[in-house]
């Protein structure tokens, strides 16, 4: 029996993935104070229910992480504060993120966040955490579908030029 042969949990993690744990660690830290923020700023009720959504994911994915970070001896990153409620009447105009501009940055989040657990899922060699992964992929991928959707009922998306010429049919 190796080293690589038994209950995955017991296995070392490699540094990639320890790097891609921590990474995703402290992005999903920094994400979740972003879109606490975001919630402040949002009149509409449809995009905060995907931003508390997000923030619900990833606060999940953080305990899961966590766990395995800690078994494994690894210091955990910074995090900061969570953000205080706001009312959006309190922020000035001027200073407020739009509902189209959140949207944005979360859809382009959202697919970065499929990228990178698509990435962690390739590299692993621990069953468990390739599959940890997998399922992180699949809510970022609900959540994503969501804002696409929204996206298109609001009229917040912006495409890119369509091509519409078929080829000529004989």
């Amino acid at each position: 029996m190796g080293i690589l042969s038994g209950n995955p949990k017991d296995e070392p993690l490699h540094y990639g993935e320890v790097f891609t744990l921590w990474t995703n660690l402290a992005t999903n830290n920094g994400l979740i104070a972003a879109y606490q923020t975001f919630a402040n700023h949002t009149g509409d009720k449809d995009l905060e229910k995907i931003l508390e959504e997000s923030i619900q994911c990833m606060k999940d994915e953080n305990k899961q992480i966590e766990t395995i970070v800690k078994i494994n001896g690894i210091g955990l990153p910074p995090a900061p504060p969570e953000r205080p409620e706001a009312r959006i009447e309190d922020i000035p105009p001027g200073a407020r993120f739009n509902d189209p501009e959140i949207s944005a940055a979360l859809s382009m989040d959202s697919a970065a966040g499929l990228v990178a657990c698509s990435k962690a899922m390739g590299m692993s060699i621990r069953e468990d955490i390739a599959l940890m992964y997998s399922q992180f992929h699949m809510s970022r991928a609900q959540i994503g579908a969501k804002l696409l959707r929204l996206n298109k009922d609001k009229g917040w998306l912006v495409p890119p030029p369509l091509h519409y010429s078929s080829p000529e049919k004989e």
